[in-house]
């Protein structure tokens, strides 16, 4: 089933503990950022009192005692678009509450080579997030069947990888 619109909000709404996300793009090619992203290549920082909805929702979910979070797996040098996402995200989304985690396989094999990106909601509602090769998103798939696998992928990509602060310190 594809979810768009009031469908895949839904799996934000009524999740009741986590949501969880695996990425593994170097870009994600996303209409409304081409602005953003464009300043950033210019040159432009994110400002340290950046705000976003989504800081507001992560914020209110972890009030809520849920828990969001999720790994990027990355290759160093980080394309543009991680290093622009880098900033104007993930420095702030960590504030808020969310728990980013990034895996670099820059030097070591990745150990999830053919798991693509996904969105896993109470560790059983899995939703595939299919891509172009450009990272144009196609669409969101809800995934039927037991969620086992993606538990294991989950389990391994947060056992390889580092908090995203401590990933950025160096």
């Amino acid at each position: 089933m594809l979810l768009d619109g009031d469908e895949w909000n839904a799996c934000f709404d009524t999740m009741q503990r986590e949501a969880w996300r695996l990425e593994t793009l170097p870009v994600y090619t996303m209409p409304q950022e081409s602005e953003k992203l464009a300043r950033f290549l210019s040159g432009e920082k994110s400002p340290d009192d950046y705000t976003s909805g989504w800081m507001d929702e992560v914020r209110q979910w972890r009030s809520e005692g849920k828990s969001v979070g999720r790994v990027h797996i990355v290759t160093r040098p980080l394309s543009d678009y991680l290093r622009f996402e880098f900033e104007y995200y993930y420095r702030h989304h960590v504030k808020a509450g969310e728990e980013i985690r990034i895996l670099d396989v820059t030097d070591r094999a990745n150990p999830l080579p053919d798991v693509h990106d996904f969105w896993m909601f109470d560790r059983t509602k899995v939703v595939l997030m299919n891509y172009r090769e450009d990272g144009t998103q196609i669409s969101r798939e809800l995934r039927s069947g037991d969620s086992a696998p993606f538990l294991e992928y989950q389990r391994i990509a947060v056992a390889e990888s580092v908090p995203f602060l401590e990933y950025v310190k160096d």
